[in-house]
C-alpha cells in the first residue's frame, strides 16, 4: 500500500506498509523518496481487548493486558522510534525522517472486525465490549536527545498538520467517537520511550472527562445562550493575571481554577470544535506560541520538566456546537525534587487541592528569561 497526499503549507505525506500490515505515514516538506522497506521479520499482531463498564461511575474500562510485555527505557542504541541505521532496524524503515505517524505495535484500542456496537450500559448486567478504536504514535524528530522545544518553528508547523490530518481521517471511521492526541514527558509521568513522542488516541466511546466538559457546556448554553470556553477565555483576557504567552491568533494562560502546580491552556482566539478546523492563519501562528510556552515551562527550574500535553477538543458526532479546541499541558512538578502527588484526595475523591495559586504559576512562568 503506497498512496500520497498533498496537505497544506507545502507538506506531502506518504503512506507505507510495514512489515506486519501496520501504516506508517512520513509528513514531509521536501518531496522526500519514502522506498526503504520494512526488513524486520512479521510479529503477530495482539487481538481486540476487551471492553468493561464500572457501573458505579458508568465509565468504560479497557483491558489491554498484552501491554505488560512491551519494550521499557530501552537505552539511545535500542530505541524503536530513532530510524532505521546499520543493524538496528526500528519502526521507522527510513534512516532520516521529519514526523512519521505509525499504527502502535502494542496498542490499547483495534479496529473492530465485522459488526460492531458499544453495549448498553444497563449496570452490573452489562455485556463485556471489544475495545474498539485506533492508537498510533507520532514521532516529532528523528533525533533522539531533542524535546518538543528544542524543534525549530517549521517542523512544529508540519507536526500539528500531521495531527489535523489525523483527527479528520479518524473522524470519517464509524466506529470513532473521540480522537485525543497528546504527549507524555518524563518518567515521572510513566513514560517507557524517551524519544521525542506522542500518541493518538481514537475511541470508540467519549472519555469520562469530555462528558463532564460536555454537560456543563449544554447546561451553561441552556441557560445563557453562550459558549462555556468561549467565556472562560474572554474572562482570563479580562483578567490578564493568568496570561502567560499572546499572538494576534492564540493565547495561553494558567486557568482560573488549575488542578496542578504548573497548567497551561492554548487557545486559538478564533474558536474551532477541533484540529481541523483551524485555519491557515491559525496553523501558521500556532508554532511561535507553542515553544515559547514550552520553553517557559522548562524555565522556571531550569530542568527538563515532566509533563502531559493533550489537545481537547470536540467529540466527532456531539457537542460540536458547544466544545472548543484547546491543548492542556499539565506538569506534576511543584518545586526541584518535589512533586504533586495524586493522593488520597485526588485519586480516591477526585477533588484536587492546589499547593500554590494559579496566579502564581502564571507569575513564574512570565519571569522566565527566553
Amino acid at each position: 500500500m503506497e498512496q500520497s497526499k498533498k496537505l497544506s503549507a507545502g507538506i506531502l505525506r506518504n503512506d507505507r506498509q510495514m512489515a506486519d500490515g501496520r501504516t506508517i505515514r512520513y509528513y514531509d516538506t521536501s518531496g522526500q523518496n519514502r522506498s526503504a522497506k520494512d526488513a524486520r521479520p512479521v510479529e503477530e499482531q495482539p487481538a481486540i481487548g476487551e471492553l468493561r463498564l464500572d457501573p458505579l461511575v458508568n465509565e468504560w474500562i479497557a483491558m489491554a493486558s498484552h501491554r505488560q510485555g512491551r519494550i521499557f527505557l530501552p537505552p539511545k542504541e535500542l530505541c524503536p522510534l530513532c530510524p532505521t541505521t546499520g543493524e538496528l532496524l526500528t519502526e521507522i524503515p527510513e534512516s532520516d525522517f521529519e514526523v512519521v505517524v505509525f499504527d502502535n505495535r502494542s496498542p490499547s484500542l483495534r479496529p473492530p472486525t465485522g459488526d460492531w456496537a458499544l453495549p448498553d450500559q444497563v449496570g452490573p448486567d452489562t455485556d463485556l465490549g471489544s475495545a474498539a478504536g485506533k492508537c498510533e504514535v507520532i514521532c516529532f524528530t528523528a533525533e533522539h536527545g531533542k524535546a518538543f522545544k528544542d524543534l525549530t518553528p517549521a517542523r512544529v508547523r508540519v507536526l500539528l498538520e500531521a495531527w489535523i490530518d489525523r483527527t479528520a481521517e479518524l473522524s470519517q471511521e464509524s466506529f470513532i467517537e473521540h480522537i485525543a492526541p497528546f504527549e507524555n514527558r518524563g518518567e515521572e509521568i510513566g513514560v517507557t520511550l524517551t524519544h521525542p513522542h506522542g500518541q493518538i488516541y481514537a475511541y470508540s466511546f467519549v472519555p469520562p472527562r469530555v462528558e463532564k466538559m460536555l454537560a456543563a457546556a449544554n447546561k451553561y448554553k441552556a441557560s445563557t445562550g453562550k459558549v462555556l470556553f468561549d467565556e472562560v477565555v474572554a474572562r482570563e483576557i479580562r483578567d490578564e493575571e493568568r496570561i502567560i504567552a499572546r499572538n494576534d491568533r492564540w493565547i495561553a494562560f494558567v486557568p482560573y481554577a488549575a488542578r496542578y502546580p504548573f497548567e497551561i491552556h492554548v487557545a486559538p482566539l478564533n474558536p474551532v470544535a477541533d484540529l481541523a478546523g483551524l485555519t491557515e492563519r491559525d496553523r501558521d501562528a500556532f508554532a511561535p506560541i507553542a515553544l515559547e510556552v514550552m520553553k517557559r515551562l522548562d524555565g522556571v527550574f531550569g530542568i527538563d520538566m515532566a509533563y502531559i500535553a493533550a489537545w481537547h477538543q470536540a467529540p466527532v458526532r456531539v457537542g460540536r456546537d458547544v466544545l472548543r479546541l484547546h491543548w492542556q499541558i499539565t506538569s506534576v512538578r511543584r518545586a526541584p525534587g518535589k512533586l504533586k502527588y495524586l493522593a488520597g484526595s485526588e485519586s480516591a475523591m477526585g477533588a484536587f487541592i492546589m499547593d500554590m495559586r494559579p496566579e502564581q504559576s502564571a507569575a513564574q512562568l512570565r519571569e522566565v528569561v527566553l
